[in-house]
């Protein structure tokens, strides 16, 4: 059973910057992408930004481009989000997720969920 525990949320004003962390237990990380996803309210669910399974590729959203950048510590089994410029429509939960089969990579199918991570930027 693959458990993912979002941390880092939290309240920031316009401007500034938040990391965020997804710790994995289960099974290691290391030959799965991961990828973090965002919900605002009374919208849906949409990608944020996703690595391969080796760290060697990425991809993110238009949205966040330039300001946000994914990375993996395997030895950690963890994958951060470091976010900066924040705007306030970047307040959303965030979650994070893998997936089911090895070295599969993309912006959707994902199978794994984190419980999210509330990130709020004021204006």
């Amino acid at each position: 059973q693959v458990q993912l525990v979002e941390s880092g949320g939290g309240l920031v004003q316009a401007g500034g910057s938040l990391r965020l962390s997804c710790a994995a237990s289960g099974r290691t990380i290391s030959t799965y992408a991961m990828g973090w996803f965002r919900q605002a309210p009374g919208k849906e669910r949409e990608f944020v930004a996703a690595i391969n399974w080796s760290g060697v590729s990425t991809t993110y959203a238009d949205s966040v481009k330039g300001r946000f950048t994914i990375s993996r510590d395997s030895a950690k089994n963890t994958v951060n989000l470091q976010m900066n410029r924040l705007k306030p429509e970047d307040t959303a939960v965030y979650y994070c997720a893998t997936k089911r089969r090895a070295y599969d990579f993309g912006r959707y199918d994902y199978d794994y969920w984190g419980q999210g991570t509330q990130v709020t930027v004021s204006s």
